[in-house]
């Protein structure tokens, strides 16, 4: 009598469980990654600079202006001139308002374009303080 034998089955694993697991962690180190290029501006290249260093701390109520080449600002990813800045930034002024805060505790990131005039950044200063803004940071390219 011939007596037939089995052929072991291999046992597969479900891997769903464990694609499931990668997807979420993916995800979830996607929510902690500081999002510092988030103020960045594809049309605004900054100048490099021997003395730029990291802030120190947490920068409390930043209102990100971009300098283009052009001397065009670019706030919230809308262009503006200097001449049309004054509203928007009145605008700025009442949402901090309405958070119990004042334009004395927001802080104005300038980054420029390394081929934007001088001026234009110094203009774009002059309406803020017009407006009530205190608090200035210029943003520039560390050199290594």
């Amino acid at each position: 009598m011939r007596v037939k034998s089995k052929k072991p089955e291999i046992e597969e694993g479900d891997l769903t469980p464990m694609i499931d697991m990668t997807f979420q962690l993916i995800a979830f180190f996607m929510v902690l990654i500081n999002f510092s290029q988030t103020e960045a501006n594809e049309r605004v290249r900054l100048p490099s600079s021997e003395l730029a260093r990291p802030p120190e701390g947490e920068i409390e109520s930043p209102i990100i202006i971009h300098v283009a080449a052009d001397g065009t600002a670019i706030i919230g990813g809308e262009e503006f001139s200097v001449d049309t800045l004054r509203p928007i930034l009145n605008r700025e002024i009442s949402v901090l308002k309405s958070d119990g805060k004042g334009a004395e505790d927001a802080n104005i990131i300038i980054r420029a374009h390394k081929d934007a005039a001088t001026g234009k950044a110094q203009e774009i200063i002059s309406v803020c303080q017009e407006v009530g803004f205190e608090n200035f940071l210029l943003r520039a390219k560390e050199k290594v």
